[in-house]
């Protein structure tokens, strides 16, 4: 899971981030002393499965940030102060870890995320076999519709929806891309863009900028650069 601490207290940060290290389902991507700064990393459209959030922080407090999330990730509450715990609870916070948090709490919390997380995985799609085809029910216009695995050429991420793209049809499901991108097999898939999935066996030709396929062209992001030229330079015949 991606992660990252939001609070303005830098020993609380140094405190977590210790903990995030000693687990391997966790992956720290952030850390930020203020709420502002953190909104803008995630309307960037990076992806973030888990936020250890402070409450008490100046300019923005972690309540009235979590407020301004049209859909958040999960979200652990770590905090001082007890007379919190209701709000958190109105708001859906997943935990609520009062400072000092011991590891064996902070341990707790994560198992909730991580079970959290893989029941909505199950609730985007189903993945099965059938006939060697693997597919995804996607949810569209109030049905499942079916799509090969194979037949994607690329996922695209526009606000808070996904559009799946391929040879024949293109549909759009109410999705984050972050939740969908740890579904797809890694083989076979790439994120090359804070917006862009591809399917790798469908690209024709590539660049440290762009990826063509079907006559398309995808950009390839900054931060995505060296992992694409690093998977697709393995493949060679």
């Amino acid at each position: 899971m991606k992660c990252i601490i939001i609070d303005d207290e830098p020993l609380a940060i140094e405190v977590i981030e210790s903990y995030v290290d000693r687990i391997e389902s966790l992956e720290l991507v952030g850390k930020f002393r203020n709420a502002i700064k953190a909104f803008d990393y995630i309307q960037s459209g990076e992806p973030v499965d888990l936020i250890f959030l402070d409450i008490q922080m100046p300019k923005l407090t972690g309540i009235e940030f979590l407020k301004t999330l049209h859909q958040p990730p999960q979200v652990i509450f770590t905090t001082a102060y007890r007379e919190y715990a209701l709000e958190g609870f109105e708001l859906e916070v997943l935990d609520y870890l009062l400072k000092p948090i011991s590891f064996d709490r902070f341990m707790k919390a994560v198992s909730k995320a991580l079970h959290q997380q893989q029941s909505l995985t199950k609730e985007v799609g189903v993945t099965t076999t059938v006939e060697g085809d693997d597919f995804i029910f996607f949810k569209c216009d109030k049905k499942m519709i079916r799509i090969c695995l194979k037949d994607i050429l690329y996922i695209e991420s526009v606000k808070d929806y996904v559009k799946i793209k391929t040879a024949e049809k293109e549909i759009v499901t109410h999705e984050k891309i972050s939740v969908l991108e740890t579904k797809l097999p890694t083989p076979y898939f790439i994120r090359v863009h804070r917006s862009f999935i591809v399917n790798i066996p469908k690209i024709e030709s590539y660049s440290a900028s762009e990826i063509e396929l079907n006559q398309e062209s995808i950009p390839v992001g900054r931060n995505y650069k060296l992992d694409v030229m690093e998977r697709l330079g393995k493949i060679v015949l």
